[in-house]
């Protein structure tokens, strides 16, 4: 099974007073590791998906917070499929701070629809190709 590892930077302004980063930041830092896994995968959501007028939002979000991470380090966001049924698709995440502790784990849940009327759609259908993709790294976990 993929599991990428994304490096993050941690920008000053993703920082509160006491130098820790927001916890709202770290959502976004998942969608920067959920997009380098489609990469890793050989998928693109701009070419793959939006130019078809598809998109993915997000429909589930969890998150846990274990230890901080603070402006200077460099965390790394894990990501991987947890699940994937043909209609919705689960990337699992750990964020690990400067010094490799656990300091985030999350979910996220996404479903695509079409851009103009949200109209939910198929993966399986529409893109086999990602549907494929995600069915072979479901067939590695085992």
């Amino acid at each position: 099974m993929l599991i990428t590892e994304t490096p993050i930077e941690v920008r000053y302004q993703e920082t509160d007073q006491m130098g820790v980063v927001y916890h709202a930041n770290y959502l976004v830092w998942f969608e920067i590791g959920r997009t380098k896994f489609v990469e890793a995968l050989g998928l693109n959501y701009h070419q793959g998906m939006e130019k078809h007028n598809v998109v993915s939002p997000v429909i589930d979000a969890q998150i846990s917070y274990k230890n901080a991470v603070r402006y200077g380090e460099k965390p790394v966001v894990k990501t991987w499929l947890e699940t994937y049924d043909g209609l919705r698709t689960v990337y699992r995440y750990e964020i690990l701070n400067g010094a490799g502790d656990l300091a985030v784990t999350g979910t996220t849940t996404h479903t695509i629809v079409d851009k103009d009327t949200f109209r939910p759609l198929s993966i399986r259908r529409k893109f086999p190709d990602w549907h494929a993709a995600y069915q072979d790294q479901l067939k590695k976990e085992d």
